[in-house]
């Protein structure tokens, strides 16, 4: 677990020296004052030069940052933007995403060509998403869909909305039990829910299991208490072990890697659908593409899952003509899970945690391993 908001003395640079953290971020300057106060008052020996970096509907607007920046910047915290090549930021000591993942510039040449340490913003997302999980699922379980419709038609049809089927004994399985899938598991394990949790390697230990990332406080699940049984591997078989536990709301919080893509597809749906007869809910908050798409279409046409939360899609924006917006029992939204009045707040507070660390000579939080893609 990563205390935030404090920590040891670091050191200062030489007394008119100042380094430049370059910021090109999508929010306007204003709107995150609050974390660029939060790095000139604790480090101040710094300079900070912000750029807007405007994204919109999965597309950014061309960001030209001057020369002179590039060649000072000692840091750089970005979302999206990255300069064309490693020798574009010469004194760069690491780079901060505000995003959770950095499989969007897995090919950038800075990612495949340099060492600069790319760190994530990973647990920034934690409970806004968590909450979106839960939302969804009590949204179909209560029928609120069929509801709103009524409403807006003006209706008032009682035995719409009389199959409830509460939470309280259903099993949620986490599939990426990071720190989203920690938040998930707090908030079902409120509402009485059986949690179990998959990950790519083995957590035999209770040391094993705990959070050594970024959280928020009062959050998700730091020594790994709430899961019933762990599931680990990263073979089919494995992952087919796990799939086979009557799982009714299955999460899937895994980073987008080769061997993620589709990791859900026609033989995983009909395990899911032998295993739960009830039919299982699926909820994907990680990458698109780790949903066989066309095959999931197929399986909420057959009934084969209990229907599907999507806030990521293959491609994004999904094309209007795509048959997954006709598909049954399915709730789409535009890959706004993570958005909080406090998301850059947090991602900040990563930077800073990261800067400590960096002068302090020790490690970082959340470094990306780019042998393993996360």
């Amino acid at each position: 677990m990563v205390a935030m908001g404090g920590g040891p003395e670091v050191p200062l640079k030489e007394s008119g020296k100042k380094e430049l953290i370059l910021c090109t971020l999508p929010w306007p300057e204003e709107q995150v004052q609050k974390g660029i106060e939060g790095l000139k008052e604790e480090f101040k020996d710094v300079e900070v030069k912000y750029f807007h970096s405007v994204f919109d509907n999965g597309k950014s607007e061309p960001l030209q940052v001057p020369e002179e920046y590039l060649n000072r910047a000692s840091y750089l915290s970005t979302l999206f933007w990255l300069p064309p090549s490693p020798k574009s930021i010469p004194k760069v000591n690491l780079i901060q995403f505000f995003s959770a993942g950095t499989n969007h510039v897995a090919q950038h040449p800075i990612y495949t060509d340099s060492k600069i340490p790319l760190c994530s913003a990973n647990g920034v997302h934690g409970p806004q998403i968590a909450e979106w999980v839960i939302m969804m699922d009590l949204v179909h379980s209560h029928n609120l869909p069929k509801l709103l419709d009524l409403q807006k038609e003006k209706k008032w049809v009682q035995k719409a909305g009389m199959n409830v089927s509460d939470r309280v004994g259903k099993r949620v399985g986490i599939l990426g039990y990071g720190s989203i899938g920690r938040q998930v598991a707090r908030l079902a394990k409120a509402l009485g829910q059986d949690v179990i949790a998959y990950t790519a390697s083995p957590r035999e230990t209770p040391e094993s299991r705990r959070d050594t990332g970024y959280i928020v406080p009062g959050t998700g699940d730091p020594n790994g208490e709430f899961p019933s049984a762990w599931y680990s591997g990263t073979d089919k078989a494995s992952i087919h072990e796990f799939l086979k536990q009557e799982i009714d709301l299955l999460v899937l919080a895994v980073p987008l890697t080769k061997s993620t893509t589709h990791l859900l597809s026609t033989t995983e749906f009909a395990l899911l659908h032998k295993s739960n007869p009830r039919g299982t809910y699926i909820a994907n908050i990680a990458r698109g593409p780790v949903i066989d798409q066309p095959a999931l279409v197929h399986a909420l046409h057959n009934n084969l899952i209990r229907g599907a939360a999507l806030d990521v899609t293959d491609p994004e924006p999904l094309p209007v003509d795509d048959p997954l917006w006709d598909a049954p029992n399915v709730l789409i939204t535009p890959h706004v899970s993570g958005s909080s009045d406090v998301y850059a707040d947090r991602a900040f507070e990563v930077l800073r945690e990261n800067m400590r660390r960096f002068r302090g000579g020790r490690g970082l939080v959340n470094e990306v391993d780019r042998g393993r893609g996360y």
